[in-house]
């Protein structure tokens, strides 16, 4: 044996030996990958149910925002009537209003006159007696000066 074939066969224990060294280090990493496996097997067995539950109730979710929309849709529509139907009710308003303002100026003057004649008739009616009762009361006194003069004489 020469010293090549010597330090071959050391080489070929030094191999054997770090092969060994490593043998369980690598069977326990084989048994961590084989727990991983199993779990992620485990966890796509459970996700894809779940998966299929959430797809589920994005379709109703979907059809129930299609109702939604549709409904909006209708009440956006009443209320365009009902926006309509107040501004008709606005106008019909502003003309009443008007035609208020109208007559009350065409009766308020023919009333302001009517007013002021029956006013000026109870004033005159008034001063009429109050002159008549200071007639009276004038007639009154000088009959009763001339009842004093004749009862003096």
């Amino acid at each position: 044996m020469d010293f090549g074939e010597v330090a071959a066969l050391i080489a070929a224990i030094a191999f054997a030996m770090l092969v060994l060294i490593l043998v369980l280090p690598i069977l326990r990493l084989r048994h961590t990958v084989d727990a991983a496996t199993r779990m992620i097997n485990d966890l796509n067995d459970r996700t894809a149910p779940l998966l299929g539950e959430v797809n589920t109730t994005v379709k109703n979710v979907n059809t129930a925002l299609d109702q939604v929309q549709t409904s909006l849709d209708g009440v956006n529509l009443q209320l365009a009537k009902v926006d309509t139907m107040t501004n008709h009710a606005q106008n019909i308003t502003a003309n009443v209003a008007n035609l208020a303002t109208v007559v009350s100026a065409a009766a308020a003057s023919p009333l302001v006159k009517v007013a002021a004649f029956g006013y000026g008739v109870r004033r005159a009616t008034a001063a009429r007696r109050h002159l008549e009762t200071e007639r009276e009361v004038r007639d009154t006194i000088k009959q009763q000066q001339r009842g004093r003069r004749r009862g003096r004489r």
